[in-house]
This record gives structure tokens, sequence and C-alpha cells, in this order.
């Protein structure tokens, strides 16, 4: 199966009422079990280009819940993918585009979904990017050109798509790094 290609689309207001919806979804049926579900990624940034790709971290307190969240996350449809190479951020595939699975039985949006400890480094640094984007503006129409250049010239390349913006991250996160 070939990758998709990477396709960059100008900020959708619609994105944060979708993420709601997804969340109150896994917040209900996980319940107690999580501590929250955070809305990640550049969807999460108001004025920001993305791929239109809902990204959410559920946060735990402590890994030893993974079990427990991994069975009711089954429920609703998701597949364990395993780490995927980043510690303390487990990922989580659909089995299909109505998925997470509720009574309405109608297709959900887009989405990539991560259960993380709270601690971890990767959904520090998840927050962390958001919120630096929140509250300096400026960076979101330069981060923003810059997706739409990469998507262009790696539109069948994920890999090299998102290796391409890896120095702005890193240059963003050093010099802006915010307490959370």
């Amino acid at each position: 199966m070939a990758a998709k290609p990477v396709i960059i689309e100008d900020y959708n207001y619609d994105w944060p009422g979708m993420f709601e919806e997804l969340a109150l979804i896994l917040k209900c049926r996980l319940g107690k079990l999580i501590i929250d579900v955070q809305h990640v990624g550049s969807t999460s940034v108001p004025g920001l280009a993305a791929k239109p790709i809902i990204d959410m971290d559920i946060v735990i307190s402590s890994m030893s819940l993974l079990p427990e969240v991994i069975i009711k996350l089954s429920e609703l449809g998701y597949y364990h993918e395993g780490n995927l190479g980043v510690e303390g951020r487990e990922a989580f595939g659909r089995k299909d585009a109505k998925v997470p699975y509720n009574e309405d039985n109608q297709q959900k949006p887009e989405h990539h979904l991560y259960v993380c400890n709270q601690e971890s480094e990767a959904f520090i640094n998840h927050v962390m990017l958001r919120d630096i984007l929140r509250r300096h503006t400026h960076l979101v129409d330069e981060y923003g050109e810059l997706k739409k250049k990469l998507a262009i010239k790696y539109r069948d390349n994920r890999q090299a798509y998102t290796e391409g913006k890896t120095q702005f991250v890193s240059k963003v996160m050093k010099e802006y790094k915010i307490d959370l």
C-alpha cells in the first residue's frame, strides 16, 4: 500500500470541534483510567496550516495502566501499534473510519491517537510546542509556510517532510522553552 501524500491545508476552524467530539467519546469510555485527552499537533494551533489530521494525546498517570487502556481502546476500534520508536508514547491505529465506535455509528474525523504518561518527554514536548505556538503567533505563519513548502517538495515522502520540520521545531523549542 502506497503512503498517503503529504497535503497541508490552511487552518480549519472546525478542527477544535472535531477534537472535542473525539475527546468526549474517549473520556466517557475511559473514565477514571485517564487524566485527560489533549489536542496537540498543528491542528491545535489557531491559524496554523496543517495536515487535516487531529493529533490527540490520552494522558495517564502511569504506564502500568496501559494494559487496561489498550483493552478499552480496542473496544472502541483502535489497535495498539507500540511506541513506534518514541519512548513514553504509545500509538494506536483505527480499524476503520467509524473509530472511535459509539452509538451514532458515523464516520469520525481522521486522527492520530497516542497514550502518554503525564511525565513522558513525548507528551511534554507535544504540549510545549503547541503552547509556544499559541503564545507566539508570529511563529505560526513562519511554520505554516515552511510546512507548505516541504509538502510540495516531499509530497510522497512523509519521513523527509517530517525531517524537514525538525530544525524549525528544535529551534523554537530551545528559544521559547516554557515551564509547564
